[in-house]
Formats: C-alpha cells, sequence, structure tokens
C-alpha cells in the first residue's frame, strides 16, 4: 500500500494516522492513542515549563524592566526557543493532513533548529540504510551546538578576573555554570543515541507504538538540555546583572557596546526570512513528487 510504505516506520507496527485526515481530525488525535500523540505532548507540554523558567528572570531584585536592551538576547533566545517547540509540536500532530504538508511540517520543524537540517528531511532513495540516515540526520542535528558552544568553551577555559575590590563579594563558583553545561552535553548525547539507535522499540517492536518509543525520549532529552541551557545563561546572565566586573575581563574595553534592536531582533529576522525561503523551495519539491501520489491515494 502506498500510504504505508510512505508513513511508517521500522519496528512500529501500528497507532498510524495515514496522510488524509481533516484538520479537526488531526486535532482530535492529540486526545486519542496514536503513535504521535507522545511526541505532540512530549514537546507541546515542555513550552508551559520552559516559559516558567524564563519568566523568573523578570522577577530578580534589581533587574531592568523586560523591555529594557539587556533582555534583547535573552527574548531572542525564548523567541527561538518557543518557536522550536511549538513547530515540533504540531508537525507531530499535522502531518497526516495530507504528504505534502507533511514533508512542509517537517521542513519548518527541522528548519526551526537550524538551515542545514532541511537537506537531512528530504526524500531519500530505498537504498540509503535505516540506521545510516538517522546517524547523518542526528549530526546534522548537532552542528549548532559546537557552534552556540564556542563562546561556552571559551568562558570554561578563560579564568575568571579578580575582583577589583577585595569587599566585593566572591563570583559565583565556576562549576556552577560549567556543570549546567556538562548536564546540558550528557542530555543532547542521549538524545542522539536514541534517535539513531530506535531504542527500545527495536528490542520489541510492537509494544511501544504509542507510548515510550525513541521518539518520544529523543524530545524529553532534548527539552532536559535546552532547561540546563536556559539555567547555564540565567547564571552568566546574572552574574553579569549584578557584578559585571567579575564577569568581563580586565582588558575588555570601558564601555563595550550594548544590544540593540537591529543586532537582536534584526539578525532573528533576517535568518528566519532565509529559513522561509528554504522551506517555500523544498515546499514546491514537495508538492512536485507528491501531488501525482496524493491524488492516488484519493482514488484508492
Amino acid at each position: 500500500n502506498l500510504r504505508v510504505s510512505i508513513v511508517t516506520e521500522n519496528f512500529i507496527l501500528s497507532g498510524y494516522r495515514f496522510p488524509d485526515y481533516s484538520l479537526l481530525q488531526c486535532l482530535v488525535s492529540a486526545f486519542r492513542p496514536t503513535n504521535e500523540t507522545g511526541n505532540f505532548w512530549t514537546h507541546f507540554l515542555p513550552i508551559f515549563v520552559f516559559a516558567f523558567h524564563f519568566l523568573e528572570i523578570f522577577e530578580w531584585e534589581g533587574a531592568p524592566t523586560p523591555g529594557d536592551p539587556f533582555f534583547y538576547p535573552a527574548w531572542n533566545y525564548f523567541i527561538g526557543v518557543f518557536y522550536l517547540l511549538l513547530a515540533s509540536s504540531l508537525a507531530h500532530l499535522l502531518n497526516s493532513m495530507s504528504l505534502i504538508i507533511r514533508e512542509i511540517c517537517f521542513f519548518v520543524d527541522y528548519g526551526t533548529i537550524k538551515l542545514p537540517s532541511l537537506v537531512s528531511s528530504s526524500p531519500s532513495s530505498s537504498s540509503t540504510s535505516l540506521l545510516y540516515r538517522y546517524a547523518v540526520r542526528t549530526l546534522v542535528f548537532l552542528l549548532p551546538f559546537f557552534i552556540s558552544s564556542t563562546p561556552v568553551f571559551y568562558r570554561l577555559l578563560s579564568p575568571l578576573p579578580s575582583p577589583p575590590c577585595p569587599t566585593l563579594p566572591a563570583p559565583p563558583p565556576p562549576p556552577t555554570m560549567a556543570s549546567f553545561f556538562y548536564r546540558h552535553c550528557f542530555w543532547l548525547l542521549v538524545s542522539a543515541l536514541f534517535n539513531i539507535s530506535k531504542v527500545p522499540e527495536r528490542f520489541s517492536p510492537g509494544n511501544f507504538d504509542i507510548w515510550g518509543h525513541s521518539h518520544q525520549w529523543f524530545h524529553c532529552c532534548t527539552f532536559l538540555s535546552i532547561l540546563d541551557e536556559l539555567h547555564m545563561i540565567k547564571v552568566e546572565m546574572r552574574a553579569l546583572l549584578l557584578h559585571p566586573s567579575l564577569v568581563l575581563s580586565p582588558a575588555a574595553p570601558p564601555e563595550l557596546p550594548g544590544p540593540t534592536l537591529s543586532s537582536t531582533y534584526g539578525v532573528m529576522m533576517l535568518l528566519q526570512g532565509c529559513i522561509a525561503s528554504i522551506i517555500i523551495w523544498f515546499g514546491r519539491c514537495a508538492y512536485q513528487i507528491y501531488a501525482p501520489q496524493q491524488k492516488l491515494l484519493k482514488t484508492q
């Protein structure tokens, strides 16, 4: 059956929604036992957990107002994570409307992680093994980690400047930020292992079709890594807010340029525009590939 060959995954034997659902049926399916139910909730509920921990920064004593330029980078980070979790949950919820919408859903999903992931979601030849496909996709997902963590590596390897005055309180112990970062790395590694190995369903096909299959654990571990990343950022923000002289090197310029709308929101909108243009391009390719097959499905 054409629908089965396109939608099914190895080791998942039941619980599938095939690409002929209406929008209402997709929304209702969030409360029915399908193999996508857990995939939806494991990234939709974390939106509220993440928002709760993020909004705590505005309750700090002496913190500026939420609209202050000091918080521009934090708001950009929040918007990015919010968009990532929402796009992922909606992709799993709405992907059964049609084959074309299924592809576009995951183009958007991978696009929220970073631009090169779109390549890994394009149709692949049947000769490519399942393990190799998921290994490549996982490695592409990990690419932003090495790029965005460069300042963290510098921070961990650089000694903290000495307090300019002995009466000032001591800086936060380095292991505080480091511990969050190492735990963040641990959760990323575990999530990659789940995504590549397809455990536990690989060892017990059919028993984890609805709850507990590898993609749900992948979602949980990636969110735990995001949460530790947020805690790590909050540690540095609080230190910078309370004692900037204990965070910035004495060799730094006396007045560093602060965040601006163009250097934060402007850059974010530029990148999102680039990602959107590539999603549109891939969407057109998906339409050309799957439109004939979608018509065939309607006749079956």
